[in-house]
């Protein structure tokens, strides 16, 4: 896991707003690679604040949260970059590619001088569990709506993050609107 302070210098040090937006979409979300790299633009939905997930980990559909912050770079992004299907499309366009991710995020936790293993799960683990301030569990969400955020088929997955707790969906934000970036 990362802290909220590790969070925002890998997020500070990726350039790129394709990139950072990768990045930040999968932080925001508690995103899979898989299920980031397979979003389409349709399945932002900025209305609702929310992203749909299709087809993920057991074949099932689900939404997780937009994070405003996350909305406002992708937007940037998206004016720069136009992606046509994708929402994150490699250079010939299609699916884009899951190493270049991990890639990214490599390069960035060396460039601020993390010591800890960092992948890109351990982004969407920190989605669910940082400190009181910005934790998704820790702010007091329902660990039934987490267990749908995640896409976890069995509440004995999340469970592992912490304790039961009682807002509604809601009431939900992303630790991303609650970091200084």
């Amino acid at each position: 896991m990362l802290s909220e302070e590790e969070i925002i210098r890998v997020l500070r040090a990726v350039e790129n707003v394709k990139h950072k937006a990768i990045l930040m979409v999968i932080y925001s979300a508690g995103l899979r690679i898989s299920e980031c790299i397979n979003l389409k633009i349709k399945d932002i939905d900025s209305s609702r604040m929310q992203i749909r997930v299709e087809q993920a980990k057991g074949k099932k559909d689900r939404y997780t949260i937009l994070s405003e912050k996350t909305l406002l770079l992708l937007r940037t992004y998206f004016l720069a970059y136009k992606p046509k299907v994708y929402l994150f499309e490699g250079q010939t366009g299609g699916v884009y590619s899951r190493t270049s991710i991990q890639s990214i995020l490599k390069v960035a936790v060396l460039k601020t001088g993390i010591q800890k293993q960092v992948t890109v799960h351990t982004l969407r683990h920190s989605f669910a569990t940082l400190p009181m301030s910005i934790g998704v569990l820790e702010n007091g969400t329902n660990l039934r709506y987490i267990q749908s955020l995640l896409g976890h088929s069995s509440s004995k997955t999340t469970e592992v993050y912490t304790h039961i707790t009682t807002k509604g969906m809601e009431q939900l934000k992303s630790p991303m609107d609650l970091l200084d970036i």
